[in-house]
């Protein structure tokens, strides 16, 4: 039997791993919180729609709030956990503007007036991190870079 390596992100994709799991994130954050305007901007279809926010309210990523009692209408909110996967979406929207488009269409203003070019920085040192900066250590007993010992 084949055991798969212990690693948060396949615990993450459970969660997040599905193209309108992201499209749902990316429209919250954009302020979009309303059924309707999501499955309209996303283009899901209403019952995956309907699927992956039931998915992300039940791992806490997003809550249902109601705004309307009569009928009952919810509108989805993130969650602490939610706004922590906000960086996630920024490095992924970075390098599909890099690789896969000419004019990004999208641009976030930085509160310094800057367009926002996100970065992944160590917060011990402050430095920028790059591929060649970085090496794992694996704190699961009897795995190694190779796999299971």
């Amino acid at each position: 039997m084949t055991t798969s390596r212990p690693c948060s992100i396949a615990d993450a994709l459970g969660v997040v791993g599905e193209k309108y799991s992201l499209l749902v994130l990316r429209e919250v954050f954009f302020g979009v919180r309303r059924f309707d305007a999501i499955a309209r901007n996303t283009g899901a279809p209403r019952d995956i729609l309907a699927s992956r926010l039931r998915r992300l309210v039940e791992a806490g990523v997003l809550e249902k709030v109601p705004y309307n009692e009569r009928p009952a209408r919810f509108e989805y909110c993130p969650t602490a956990a939610g706004y922590d996967l906000r960086p996630v979406l920024l490095m992924l929207m970075r390098w599909g503007d890099r690789h896969l488009t000419d004019v990004p269409p999208t641009v976030f203003e930085h509160s310094c007036g800057s367009d926002l070019d996100p970065a992944v920085i160590c917060r011990c040192c402050g430095e920028e991190v790059h591929s060649d900066d970085i090496a794992p250590r694996f704190q699961v007993p009897g795995w190694t870079v190779e796999g299971a010992a």
